[in-house]
This record gives C-alpha cells, structure tokens and sequence, in this order.
C-alpha cells in the first residue's frame, strides 16, 4: 500500500544524520554529565557544546538557553514561574494558542487568581494589535504569551512588533515558538522577546528534548526540583544524546533553510492550486492558503462533504495510507471541535470537515497527487 506522510506539524521523521549522531552519543558518550571524572567531563562538554551552537542560531548567550523535554514543559516553566516569581497578575494570551498555554492558564487562575485577557482576532485568526495595545495599557504587572505560528491554521504573528509593544508598555513577552524554530531564522538581539520555547521534533530531531530561551537576568525560578542542573532551573540528569540530537537537527536545519523551504513552499502552493480543480467550494481555513501571511509548512481546508462520507474520512484517508490532521472533529467522532476553528469559522464551515496537511522536505509532488486523487472520490 501507498504512504503519504503529510503531519509533519504534528512531529517530523528524524534525519538519518541526526539519528547516526546519537548513537555515536550513546555507544560512547555515556558519563553523568554531574560527575567530575573524565567520562562526566566528555558529557559535559557535548551539552555546552551544543548549547553554544544552538545560542548562535539566535544571536543569543549560551546561558540564555536551557534544556527542557520539550515545548510544552518550557511553556509551563516561563508562565508558571512569571506568575509565582515575578509577581505577574495578568496574562494577555489568545484563544486560539496551544493548549500548552491555555491548560497552564487555567491552572494558574485557579492557584494564583491571576486575572486573564484575551486578545481579540478576525475572521482569519489573525491579532487584532490595536486591541492588544489596549489591553497592555494597564498599571498591572503583565506577561502576553502569543505563539509565533498557529499550529492549526499557520497564521504567522508579527513577532518583532508585538515584542516592541510589549516594551514599550513594560510587559512581559513570551512566545510558543515550537512551530517556527527550525523553520524562520529568529534574530533575538533584533527582537526583543523575553522568552521562547522550542521542541526538537517539529524539525527533524528527537523527540523529549526542547529549550527555553530565557532572557539574561530573567528572574524565573526552577519548576522541577532536584539536582543543580541547568544552572539550577530544570533539575534532573540531562540527555545528552537528545541533547546532541536537537543541536545536529537544528543546524542542519538552518543549513539547508534556504533550499528546503522554497522546496516546501513550492509543495504547499501545488497542493492548494490541485485541490481548487476539484471544486471552488474547497477552502482554506486562517491565513494557511496564504502564502505570504502563513507558514510554507502547512495548509488547514474546509472540504464540501456530505454528512454521511464526512464521518469516514479521516477513517479512509488512513486506510489509503494518509496521514494528516483534523482541523476539526466533526469526521471523527469526537465530541469536541478544534478549539482554533471554532473561534474563527461560521458554523456552516464548521459544521465541514476540516483536515490539516503539513509537508517536510521528504515530501513529493507525487505525494500529493496521489492523495488529490483520494479525496477527489468524497467531494460533492
């Protein structure tokens, strides 16, 4: 049977260099990087190694950066921690971010009655900054979390004007980045952000590892407690070959970015012009058929399915060795609609399903063609 791999939002298949890297890791590299003998030392030095070269791909210091499982964990460590720490008594998010944000402020409002705003968005899902510099004119201590790339709809945030703005009223900025590291070079000297997150999986690497980039004198504490590990803000003994793996996976990254995401681009701008000749009433949900005002890695569309073909779509895709995303539930039998979609779609869009394809540079024209030639058997 024919595969198509098309969820590449969801996670990336691991480059063959970066999987030959960590196993050289682990077949050699096996000391406690806590331990002060020379196994401990050659451990030691791999994670500063990498730390160092990851910095650079962000113009930052290498002791702005720390290790984390991943995007989720650092999220929880910069909210939780400006709240608890900093003495933050307001947050400015949208509610249309990961759920790693949205979860970890409703936990916060329940522990810390931390008062909560909300951004407004169009119709696109796109932030209303007028609103947003609103809500910042306040004489509370703020923190606006807003992510970078939508990881539904690819909607792309101003990211340097809302970091501007944010230091122009004194608030905190923190950005879900987990989408966009690996994909957009990120000049952080240029934009003054005080906090990002990332994740090794959405480009190419290991899965469990992330960072944090904090700010020089951020003032955040630790969440997890133990050990003194990670200049004592994430306790526990670190994971070199993950660590190793998410360096070697973002440098090629940045390597190859040029290259690679005309490439993926040119794949994405294919599929949306291929789906449009199989009907007019196909569309793109946010800003995801936008090429300029959306991410090259994926697309969000609202298909024109009947009912009783839509309940089994996402079903046959999977039986034809397609793998995507649900943009929305109705297809699958879940009692819940993408929380991203129904702030932004009218209800006889939403009531459609939707599905998300996101491309890598494994991807092929072919590919696409083939699963054009899938659905072309559900549309009405």
């Amino acid at each position: 049977m024919k595969t198509v791999y098309f969820d590449n939002a969801a996670t990336t298949p691991i480059r063959e260099e970066v999987v030959n890297r960590m196993s050289e890791v682990m077949r050699l590299n096996f000391g406690n990087p806590s331990s002060t003998h020379s196994y401990g030392r050659q451990s030691k030095s791999l994670i500063e190694s990498s730390r160092k070269r990851i910095a650079s791909h962000f113009n930052v210091l290498a002791s702005e950066i720390v290790f984390t499982s991943g995007g989720t964990e650092a999220d929880n460590l910069v909210l939780r921690s400006a709240v608890r720490d900093l003495g933050v008594t307001e947050i400015i998010s949208s509610k249309i971010e990961h759920h790693a944000i949205l979860h970890t402020i409703d936990e916060l409002v329940k522990d810390y009655n931390v008062s909560i705003k909300y951004v407004d968005i169009d119709t696109n899902g796109a932030i209303n900054m007028s609103h947003l510099e609103t809500l910042l004119e306040s004489e509370n201590k703020q923190l606006v979390s807003l992510m970078h790339v939508n990881n539904e709809i690819g909607n792309k945030l101003e990211l340097k004007s809302v970091a501007l703005l944010c230091k122009k009223h004194n608030a905190l900025f923190h950005s879900d980045t987990v989408q966009s590291v690996g994909h957009y070079k990120l000049d952080l000297q240029d934009i003054p952000i005080d906090y990002l997150a990332a994740s090794a999986h959405k480009f190419h690497g290991p899965k469990g590892v992330g960072f944090v980039f904090l700010r020089k004198n951020s003032g955040l504490r630790a969440s997890i407690f133990g050990g003194e590990q990670e200049r004592g803000l994430r306790a526990g003994t670190e994971s070199i070959h993950n660590i190793v793996g998410l360096d070697e996976a973002l440098n090629l990254s940045y390597q190859n970015l040029e290259t690679e995401s005309a490439y993926i681009k040119d794949l994405k701008s294919y599929f949306i012009s291929e789906l449009k000749t199989l009907s007019s009433k196909i569309t793109c949900n946010g800003q995801s058929g936008d090429l300029d005002n959306s991410t090259y890695t994926l697309v969000n569309v609202c298909l024109p399915i009947a009912p009783e073909k839509a309940g089994l779509l996402q079903f046959q895709l999977d039986l034809k060795g397609i793998a995507c995303s649900k943009g929305s539930a109705c297809q699958s039998g879940s009692s819940q609609n993408s929380h991203v979609l129904t702030e932004i779609l009218e209800d006889d869009h939403l009531n459609r399903p939707s599905v998300r394809f996101s491309f890598s540079c494994f991807n092929t024209k072919e590919e696409i063609d083939y699963v054009v030639e899938v659905l072309k058997g559900f549309i009405d």
